[in-house]
């Protein structure tokens, strides 16, 4: 399944397990992109792997909805 934005980070080292959203890249002054929205959501936090998931999806399409509102 694509999943266009949305990261999976397992590191056990330091105990991170999560999605991680990134949405909207510019441009820098110096040629580097780096996106605009950018959030974590941790599989603890969200009870569980697919709830979590679940949240980054929701959270894409709010960032989504956002920027559709402003240039519309």
């Amino acid at each position: 399944m694509k999943r266009r934005g949305i990261s999976r980070i397992d590191q056990p080292s330091t105990r991170t397990y999560g999605w991680f959203v990134r949405a909207d890249f510019y441009r820098r002054r110096d040629g580097s992109y780096v996106p605009r929205y950018r959030k974590f959501f941790g599989d603890v936090t969200h009870g569980g792997k697919r709830r979590a998931l679940r949240a980054a999806r929701e959270y894409l399409a709010k960032v989504a909805r956002a920027r559709r509102s402003k240039t519309g």
